[in-house]
């Protein structure tokens, strides 16, 4: 039987082996592409006691940064901070308070502003209940008093600690002759009929966002806290005025007493939720879209009156930044109001360091929203500093090589070198305008995205109550020291601020028509108004 033929085998290395040595092997090495460090928003916590703080920066994905770390993102602090704090910030850091917020916050402040609007504007600030100031106002106090003695007439009135917070040192009085003279006191006319709920007395605590001063912005959450007191409401008369827990609504106060109810439900308790009372409003056939609306008015109101000082100590700490500028400050305040029975709100103080403890669910459930809601607002990103270390370097090098877009008129100048410079300048001026304009449009895009269970209530979007609220900022902008308000007075004016793009689109277009005919060209016919100005569309960039 014929053997079958052997296959060949081939001699040395097979070509499968991955050990075998080439003839020719590369010695260069392959670049290896590193990755880049990915970049986390980082915030120092370090200034607050909240626990609620703290969760919520980690449900954000925020790093938490050492406490003497100063280069965070976002710094939150229980307590105000000082103006060098502030001044000292970078632009694309965030902490979580105003300077000059204490014009409205402590209450000897808040009623020494307030009286200053009320003079001027009467009928529109309503919501304060009488006030005066000790040891100032003692002697009208006294003569207010004769007054009512003379036409047999009997008011109850809260003593207050100027600069008290928590309930401590109030009292009730319906006789001012032992009142000190001298001490540092608020005496307000008591509010004797207020809206009772199950008869009992009590008011709301609602949150407000101020994430601008420069130009305002505020939003108010919609939802808050209604914090009840613990013993059956009896209008004043001498046999109560020391029964605290009847006439006051702190809860620093009535969480002392045995009545207090702690219960999880949400109609129940001696704390409830605003959400809760709204639709107790509705189900008791009350306006809730009325109660909303006063509320808006008197928050917004009441931060016209703090708007000349926080704008002005806070240009004071941020010398140089143009109007518009992204704010490295925003602040999370409480206002405390009191319904009478007519549902009107009365306001009794701000709190710019507003309590997040959450002693109970319903604590961590409103105050949880309040501050995640409002860290989505603020749209603090990653690229914040990066972008702001490359604004640093070019103005740096502008300043050094001594760029400037205008040239200076040299003395002498014709008057056609003269008119050029104008509509240079008007150009610039436009320009400028135009940057902030659309920079604004892309932030209320972000923020009506992401405004969560807060809603924008400065600038409103009916343009009459617009109109009537920039006319109470321009008395409280004359009030407010009138020789120093003057230069904000004349911004306030300046009708570049109530334009619109196409506006200013149009203006730019003139002003290139202009142009051309002092140069002596023929003017060109223009194309859609957003390609007006080829070199205007370069400057805007949207931002991550």
């Amino acid at each position: 039987m014929p053997s079958l033929p052997q296959e060949r085998v081939i001699q040395g290395p097979s070509p499968l082996d991955l050990n075998t040595e080439l003839p020719y092997q590369s010695t260069m090495k392959r670049k290896v592409r590193k990755k880049k460090k990915k970049e986390t928003i980082t915030a120092n916590v370090a200034g607050t006691k909240f626990e609620i703080v703290r969760l919520v920066i980690d449900e954000m994905g925020f790093m938490k940064t050492p406490d003497e770390d100063e280069t965070s993102n976002l710094i939150w602090c229980d307590s105000a901070v000082q103006q060098e704090k502030i001044a000292e910030l970078q632009n694309y850091q965030r902490i979580n308070h105003f300077p000059g917020m204490g014009e409205i916050c402590r209450k000897d402040f808040l009623a020494r502003n307030m009286t200053k609007m009320i003079k001027s504007r009467p009928l529109d600030y309503t919501f304060v209940p009488r006030t005066w100031i000790f040891p100032a106002e003692y002697t009208q106090f006294q003569n207010y008093m004769k007054e009512l003695k003379k036409k047999r007439k009997q008011k109850t009135f809260i003593v207050k600690p100027a600069n008290g917070a928590m309930g401590h040192g109030i009292s009730l009085i319906r006789n001012g002759d032992k009142l000190p003279s001298q001490d540092h006191l608020i005496v307000q006319e008591y509010i004797e009929k207020p809206f009772l709920m199950e008869g009992y007395k009590f008011d709301l605590r609602i949150y407000i966002l101020v994430t601008s001063c420069d130009p305002l912005k505020i939003f108010l959450y919609h939802d808050g806290l209604v914090r009840m007191g613990t013993e059956k409401y009896i209008p004043p008369n001498e046999s109560n005025l020391t029964q605290l827990y009847m006439h006051l609504t702190n809860y620093s106060v009535n969480k002392h007493n045995e009545r207090f109810e702690r219960d999880e439900t949400e109609n129940k308790g001696s704390k409830r939720s605003i959400k809760w009372f709204t639709e107790f409003l509705q189900a008791n056939q009350h306006d809730v879209a009325k109660f909303w609306s006063d509320i808006s008015e008197l928050v917004v109101k009441t931060l016209i009156v703090a708007e000349p000082h926080v704008l002005h100590a806070y240009r004071m700490c941020r010398p140089g930044q143009p109007p518009g500028s992204e704010s490295v400050c925003f602040e999370v305040l409480g206002f405390d109001i009191l319904l009478d029975r007519k549902l009107k709100p009365w306001l009794l103080e701000i709190n710019r360091a507003p309590s997040f403890g959450t002693d109970q669910k319903i604590d961590y459930d409103v105050k949880r929203g309040v501050l995640l809601n409002a860290l989505k607002l603020l749209n603090i990103r990653t690229s914040d500093k990066r972008r702001n270390l490359a604004k640093q370097k070019a103005e740096a090098q502008r300043r050094l090589y001594g760029q400037n877009s205008i040239k200076r008129l040299l003395p002498g100048s014709s008057d056609w070198e003269q008119q050029r410079h104008q509509l240079e300048r008007r150009k610039e001026e436009l320009k400028e305008r135009l940057a902030q304009l659309r920079k604004q449009i892309l932030k209320e895009e972000h923020e009506n995205r992401h405004m969560g269970n807060y809603r924008r209530i400065y600038p409103p979007e009916d343009k009459t109550l617009l109109e009537k609220y920039e006319n109470l900022l321009a008395v409280a902008f004359q009030t407010f020291l009138s020789g120093r308000a003057a230069s904000f007075q004349r911004e306030l004016n300046n009708p570049l601020k109530r334009m619109k793009e196409e506006d200013i689109l149009d203006l730019l277009e003139q002003c290139e028509i202009d142009d051309e005919k002092l140069m002596g060209k023929t003017a060109k016919s223009r194309g859609p108004k957003d390609q007006v100005t080829h070199y205007v569309v370069k400057l805007f960039e949207k931002p991550e």
